[in-house]
């Protein structure tokens, strides 16, 4: 199972109140929060490993340089990230506690959770969970190698399962295709356009006639007498957008290949360092969520004695 930490910790702060506070008075919502979310996940779906995936770089330089709107929206005027008050001095918090706890945690200078994610899920022998909010990672489903998404949209405790049928059904295209139609059906989110005039349904269309975002270009490049899906109108927003689709894949697509360490994510028996979880509890007030999370991994009732 790979979480998408951010993507969890983000919704663990909007769905728990601020009111949820430290014994000295400081927001703890987004820390209880992420433990219980991972206490369900691993209660509900019982997997053999664990690696909370961890963005190092939330906007990487080589994706601001193909598409520098990327994620712009969202920079702060510092040019970091622009994240709630009370959410920042949380996640140091959540850092030190998944380590005490044993939890495994990944990052990689110069890469996003994503990449991480995409990284791992490539690299594993068996079957794959992903945990996430982010609709980019639907790309890496892969129904022949048991890579899924387990999709937060309606909350932890109502997952939606996201394989290559369910793509399918929700955009009307083929399983692994979704990075193509994101390029060109856009997201805003992300402060990716998308090609000026062709929407969700042009960009099925195309993608289940050609294949891929190659096919559609390539299709696009000798096609002399306009026919639908490449209608005349068509045609001229796909040469009008040929820049960026020069540039916009790099940007989508999630890396494979990060050089990562090598990392087991086996579910830890016992904190890797009780006395320190133990002081982390008393001092953030998380007792009971991290007696909730014990529970969930088996700890021995004395774990954080």
């Amino acid at each position: 199972m790979l979480l998408d930490a951010a993507s969890l910790y983000f919704r663990a702060f909007y769905g728990v109140p601020t009111s949820v506070t430290s014994p000295d008075g400081r927001p703890v919502n987004a820390v209880r929060g992420f433990l219980d979310m991972t206490a369900r996940l691993v209660t509900a779906h019982a997997p053999d490993r664990l690696v909370a995936c961890w963005d190092d770089d939330w906007r990487p330089a080589f994706r601001v340089q193909a598409l520098p709107s990327y994620k712009a929206h969202r920079l702060s005027p510092d040019g970091g990230e622009e994240t709630p008050a009370e959410l920042g001095p949380q996640v140091p918090v959540l850092v030190e506690v998944l380590a005490a706890a044993g939890l495994a945690r990944v990052g990689a200078p110069g890469y996003e959770a994503d990449d991480v994610i995409g990284t791992l899920a490539t690299r594993a022998r068996g079957p794959v969970d992903v945990v996430t909010g982010d609709r980019d990672l639907f790309q890496l489903v892969d129904d022949g190698r048991g890579v899924r998404v387990l999709y937060t949209a309606r909350g932890i405790t109502d997952l939606e399962l996201v394989d290559e049928a369910a793509v399918t059904a929700k955009y009307g295209i083929p399983g692994r295709a979704y990075a193509d139609f994101a390029v060109l059906r856009g997201d805003p989110s992300d402060g990716l356009p998308g090609v000026a005039g062709i929407g969700a349904k042009t960009a099925a269309a195309l993608i289940t006639e050609f294949g891929d975002l190659a096919g559609i270009r390539a299709a696009a490049a000798r096609t002399v007498v306009p026919e639908p899906p490449l209608t005349a109108a068509v045609l001229r927003k796909l040469h009008a957008g040929a820049d960026y689709l020069d540039a916009a894949p790099v940007v989508v697509a999630v890396a494979r290949d990060v050089d990562l360490p090598a990392v087991e994510g086996t579910l830890p028996r016992r904190p890797a360092d009780p006395d320190a979880l133990a002081a982390l509890a008393a001092a953030h007030g998380i007792e009971s969520s991290l007696r909730r999370l014990g529970a969930a991994l088996g700890w021995p009732q004395d774990a954080m004695a």
